[in-house]
């Protein structure tokens, strides 16, 4: 049984609240949205909020311009051990064969074949700069915090920041069948992490009494999901033209072994998204960064959909963001302290006078393993994928014909079709190479980036996993943690078994408050029983 806290009935007893719809019955609504042509190209995505985009490319250049049937060069793939494909397009007929020739019309074949040369056949994985140092981090006990406050707060209530939501990924790895962000996480009400974020630009919507806009960037298999979803629950309160929603892009996957291409089925290229460090581009290509300009966005306030507990604005980061002399406002992070010297997250470092962020497995081990003085890792400063990016950084750097980040390989299981014998295969082991571009590579284009602490509980409770660490059950914790510490601050009582470990399951909404002095000015009980489920 849950209580629900109220001023009016402190205590009444309820039954568990419904959580929203689910993705699967929001995208059976009826003129909801359009269908996805092939499982990659968007078309007609009614009711993002967004013109509708042009059809994309079936790779990472997606949504640029209407792609030209060019076959011409066509016969370049047989010279690039890629005719597998063009002897598949001879099996087809019709109307299948004339959209399948398109989109290997629409490849950019040049880099096609250098990104197999250099990734597959004959990967030779980048070494890390030989010069890094940790990077310099603003602690949380930093002076200069209390006045950043005052200046983040006056840029949100001049509607100077927004909010941006990378979204693209699915459930599948939580046992769920639709997008990640309509997984249900709230510990007590089963709320999505979408809903978590709506509420909490909501909230801050109130307090600064301005709106907010908040950008959403799915991927080509969960856009209309995802979209008709929101649909189904009226947004969350927020205004729908406020909310806007686009895919980013996607690359093909490849063979191990071999190199080629996969397909997905009958005149379908295997693709996977290409990663959130197509962000940028996505921004541009759909609109969404012009859309931003005319509302007179300067920033915006990233993360990751797998959080419940990143601050969809938090005044704090975005005044150290803009004014902090060592940040030049165009590229700012979040950190929290590595619990071990192998915890899997990127570390934020230093080389030639720029941060950037390093991959837990690039790190050489000695430097991984490095103590200062105190014992304590030099190498500390995890990135939890949280950022303030400048808007006019992101044009510039979109603007430059040159702009281009690094590819990221990652060899996944990946199924596909086998034309030789016409059935779909699941692989039992890994068989294929998929290609992503990491937002984090971004960093080094800034002039100044600066590196923020933040504390854990407050701020990281991923739900990543299906068990274990970064999972529902962790997360789930972490919030009742963060809860029950934002009570005790505020003078209640809350019951903790032996090992510190809180003996109940408490759940705040972001509309009650967002944060500890938040939840001590806004009614909340005085106690909590044993036990109890609770929602405030």
């Amino acid at each position: 049984m849950m209580s629900t806290w109220s001023r009016s009935a402190p205590w009444a007893i309820t039954s568990r609240q419904s959580a929203p719809r689910s993705a699967k019955s929001a995208a059976r609504m009826d003129g909801a949205t359009r269908g996805v042509s092939g499982g990659m190209v968007i078309r007609g995505c009614r009711g993002s909020g967004m013109p509708d985009p042009k059809p994309g490319l079936p790779y990472h250049a997606a949504m640029t311009e209407e792609p030209m049937a060019d076959l011409s060069r066509l016969d370049l793939l047989r010279t690039m051990g890629q005719g597998h494909l063009l002897d598949h397009a001879e099996t087809l007929t019709g109307s299948r064969k004339d959209r399948f020739l398109a989109e290997l019309a629409a490849l950019d074949l040049e880099e096609l074949g250098t990104l197999v040369d250099r990734y597959v056949r004959s990967y030779t994985p980048e070494m890390p700069p030989g010069s890094l140092s940790p990077a310099p981090v603003i602690g949380l006990e930093d002076p200069s915090r209390e006045p950043a406050r005052h200046t983040g707060e006056a840029l949100i209530r001049a509607g100077k920041v927004a909010c941006f939501t990378v979204a693209g990924g699915q459930g599948s790895r939580l046992g769920y069948d639709g997008p990640k962000g309509c997984f249900p996480t709230g510990c007590v009400t089963g709320k999505s992490l979408f809903q978590i974020f709506a509420e909490g630009i909501l909230g801050a919507q109130r307090r600064h009494e301005v709106v907010i806009p908040w950008y959403i960037m799915t991927s080509p298999l969960n856009h209309e999901a995802t979209v008709a979803f929101f649909a189904a629950n009226e947004h969350f309160g927020l205004d729908p033209t406020a909310v806007r929603f686009f895919p980013q892009g996607v690359m093909p996957s490849f063979d191990r072994q071999t190199g080629r291409i996969l397909l997905a089925g009958p005149g379908e290229l295997a693709t996977n998204p290409d990663g959130h460090g197509g962000a940028f581009k996505a921004l541009r290509v759909s609109g969404a960064l012009e859309d931003m300009k005319q509302r007179g966005v300067e920033h915006l306030s990233y993360f990751q959909v797998d959080n419940p507990h990143a601050k969809p604005v938090d005044a704090v980061f975005l005044g150290l963001h803009a004014s902090s002399p060592e940040s030049s406002g165009e590229f700012s992070s979040k950190m929290v302290p590595k619990t071990s010297w192998d915890e899997k997250v990127g570390v934020f470092c230093q080389a030639d006078g720029r941060t950037r962020v390093i991959e837990y497995s690039d790190l050489p081990e000695e430097l991984a393993k490095q103590t200062d003085e105190h014992g304590r890792l030099r190498f500390i400063a995890g990135s939890i994928a949280i950022h303030a990016i400048g808007v006019s950084f992101i044009g510039k750097v979109t603007g430059d014909a040159a702009f281009a980040l690094p590819f990221h390989r990652a060899i996944k299981k990946v199924p596909f079709f086998d034309p030789d014998s016409g059935r779909l295969v699941d692989p039992q082991e890994p068989n294929g190479v998929k290609l992503e571009k990491f937002i984090f590579d971004c960093i080094p284009m800034a002039e100044k980036s600066i590196v923020v602490e933040a504390d854990r509980v407050e701020e990281f409770a991923p739900v990543k996993n299906a068990t274990g660490n970064d999972s529902i059950e962790s997360s789930k914790r972490l919030q009742t943690e963060r809860a029950a510490r934002w009570l005790e601050k505020a003078g209640a009582s809350v019951p903790r078994r032996a090992d510190g470990t809180v003996d109940a399951t408490i759940e705040i909404s972001p509309l009650t408050a967002q944060n500890a002095e938040q939840l001590a000015e806004a009614d909340h009980p005085a106690s909590i029983s044993p036990g109890a489920e609770v929602v405030i």
